[in-house]
């Protein structure tokens, strides 16, 4: 393997097509502005070094970047590559993550709207991030301790799991299918609408009109905090283990909760059942029906 080391790049695609090449203390900056330093290589090893141009890893295959900065003008900085290992390195630019395929990400700092589009197989560990519409279409996420801030995250995604993670997100998992999140808490208004095979186990779940109009959902020992109008016109099978605001038209399925502020059934299809295991009164789950 061919080692660059402690030199300054700005033209335009300076190492194109390179091959077995181990760049480190380098910096891609300067005046000439130059774009796609990496287009169409492979085996490359980008070791604590600095990106503040755009578009640097396009078409690579066989990629590993360690303890190196992408800066916010490092636009779109990861399209279109595979078998990519990306660890402690600061992604800031919009874009950085997109149609990449068996990524692994650990100890990663990632501010950067838009990330994560089209992913397929990706591994993130002990990463923070904060964005908006993160991750959207991608599937066969495996997170593990990856705390995330911002917007309309996990969007049509599918065949995910997710561990010890923290996300504070509004919109997060809409239309998400076939989702796994364990051990968790996710903050946020209208939490996975639509959706679709969901599961949520051992989560604490907090914030306005969570989990309505899904498919085959399922809460597995889970607290509700804050949590109004839950699961309207959803099928779900529920065990929560605090109380609820309120819950509206469940379409089938159980939930079992140990008090709940108000049920509402203004609908003739809301027939899924609602357990109050505390010392809430019977009636208050009998359906009502509203002009």
């Amino acid at each position: 393997m061919r080692t660059i080391q402690n030199q300054t790049f700005d033209e335009e695609r300076v190492l194109y097509s390179s091959r077995d090449l181990l760049v480190k203390d380098c910096s891609f900056d300067g005046p000439a502005d130059g774009e796609s330093a990496f287009k169409e290589c492979s085996n490359i090893q980008a070791e604590h070094s600095f990106f503040n141009l755009r578009y640097p890893f396009w078409h690579d295959h066989g990629l590993k970047i360690s303890d190196s900065e992408m800066t916010p003008l490092c636009r779109a900085a990861l399209w279109y590559s595979d078998h990519v290992e990306i660890t402690d390195t600061k992604l800031h630019g919009i874009k950085a993550l997109r149609e990449c395929s068996d990524v692994k990400m650990r100890g990663c700092d990632i501010v950067s709207p838009e990330f994560g589009w089209s992913v397929c197989n990706i591994k993130m560990e002990d990463c923070t991030a904060e964005s908006e519409y993160f991750m959207m279409r991608s599937t066969n996420l495996h997170f593990n301790n990856v705390r995330m801030k911002g917007k309309y995250s996990f969007q049509y995604i599918e065949d995910s799991v997710f561990e010890n993670c923290v996300f504070d997100t509004k919109d997060a998992f809409w239309h998400a299918k076939n989702v796994v999140i364990r051990d968790s808490i996710v903050k946020g208004e209208y939490l996975a609408w639509y959706c679709e095979n969901v599961t949520f186990e051992n989560c604490k779940i907090i914030g306005t009109q969570p989990l309505c109009y899904c498919k085959g959902l399922k809460l597995i020992n889970c607290e509700m905090i804050d949590c109004d109008l839950a699961f309207e016109r959803s099928e779900v099978e529920a065990a929560i283990t605090t109380p609820v605001l309120s819950i509206k038209n469940p379409l089938s399925g159980r939930i079992t909760v140990p008090a709940v502020g108000e049920i509402i059934r203004d609908i003739p299809d809301a027939n899924g059942d609602i357990v109050v295991t505390g010392q809430q009164k019977e009636q208050a789950a009998k359906p009502c029906f509203c002009a």
